[in-house]
């Protein structure tokens, strides 16, 4: 298994390398990305001054070797407390003036507010985290239960019924359903429901200057991220059901006088989830994609709304940097789920 993880890592590695080539390519493709921060009323000076930080001024080969230097754990810099302070790095081996060093990847300052863009990220976070995992539970229970629910139930009325309701979960967008959720139970039943429209998940109480979580405010987000999921997860889950319960081995299993719900959840569900495991965790980047319009809607200030502040400001630091998290994050679960394997269906291998 060692080797299979070591092998899936470089994999992960040589895409993440592809990821930040393609996004410095496609920023690099914009007329001039430092006039363009600073608006309708540019300052010559201080567009200089962004171009020189940003390394503008160099030919492109030379900003290309300054980007991957900077985002690699690995890289040689110039050995003065200037850098010491700004890479935050420990000094591995002496090159002269330089020295080859390991850091955290450095994803550079925002254009707007001079903050280290591993800052502005780390602080929105734990907002998309904790919504994106919401969802995914909610979806992934739901799903679960309604599927097997439909697949122990076929062609009746309640499997009709259950496969009616998804074609209509897949059919909306997760920022349609964000509208239609807030409007209804947010703000028409809010006297009912207790619950609020908008409102971030972590906000001020009183006098306090503590954050506290607000889990009112996480119902709605969540349930809108989780609908397309659920669809999917439910029609996954009945299919697979329906496969695996057709099996010989669960034949013998009832032959022998298991009882039912014994055949169904530890001989057929474990048996049926491999692909409803590779599902979820597809689906859980398209739940981060979406956490980007959901937390503009809900106001949420996650990682989505910092990034889609960061467009509308040009901050290209910070796009740059969550755009490049966001693939580091696709690329740790896909290992972990591949891993997951082996302990839902004995019969997957990690043999090279």
């Amino acid at each position: 298994m060692l080797s299979y993880i070591l092998k899936r890592s470089v994999y992960g590695v040589l895409v993440l390398f592809g990821v930040a080539m393609l996004i410095f390519a496609m920023f690099k493709l914009l007329p001039d990305p430092a006039r363009m921060t600073m608006g309708q009323r540019p300052d010559v000076a201080t567009i200089e001054a962004i171009r020189k930080a940003q390394h503008l001024d160099e030919p492109i080969y030379m900003q290309l070797a300054y980007y991957l230097n900077d985002i690699s754990p690995v890289s040689i810099h110039e050995d003065t407390a200037e850098n010491r302070e700004e890479y935050a790095y420990t000094k591995l081996l002496g090159l002269g003036s330089n020295a080859l060093v390991i850091k955290a990847p450095y994803l550079g300052r925002s254009m707007q507010n001079r903050k280290r863009v591993t800052e502005i990220i780390w602080e929105a976070v734990p907002t998309t985290a904790i919504l994106g995992i919401s969802a995914m539970l909610i979806a992934s229970v739901i799903g679960i239960l309604f599927g097997i629910i439909a697949a122990l139930n076929q062609f009746k009325f309640l499997d009709n019924a259950i496969l009616s309701t998804t074609v209509l979960g897949i059919s909306q967008p997760s920022y349609f359903s964000g509208v239609v959720l807030g409007l209804v139970f947010g703000y028409w039943l809010a006297d009912w429901t207790g619950l609020s429209n908008t409102g971030p998940l972590f906000e001020m109480v009183g006098l306090s200057d503590e954050l506290t979580f607000q889990p009112k405010n996480l119902i709605l987000p969540a349930l809108a991220l989780g609908i397309r999921p659920i669809a999917i997860i439910v029609q996954l889950t009945r299919s697979s059901m329906l496969d695996v319960l057709s099996q010989d081995y669960i034949r013998t299993a009832r032959a022998k006088g298991l009882s039912k719900w014994m055949v169904i959840f530890k001989h057929g569900l474990r048996n049926a989830m491999n692909p409803v495991v590779t599902t979820i965790s597809g689906w859980f980047a398209s739940v981060l994609a979406g956490s980007f319009f959901i937390e503009i809607i809900f106001d949420c200030k996650g990682l989505g709304f910092q990034t889609v502040m960061a467009l509308n400001n040009f901050d290209l630091p910070v796009i740059m940097g969550a755009v490049l998290f966001v693939a580091t994050i696709f690329v740790t679960v896909n290992i972990f789920v591949d891993l997951i394997y082996g302990v839902l269906d004995p019969r997957v291998s990690y043999a090279a």
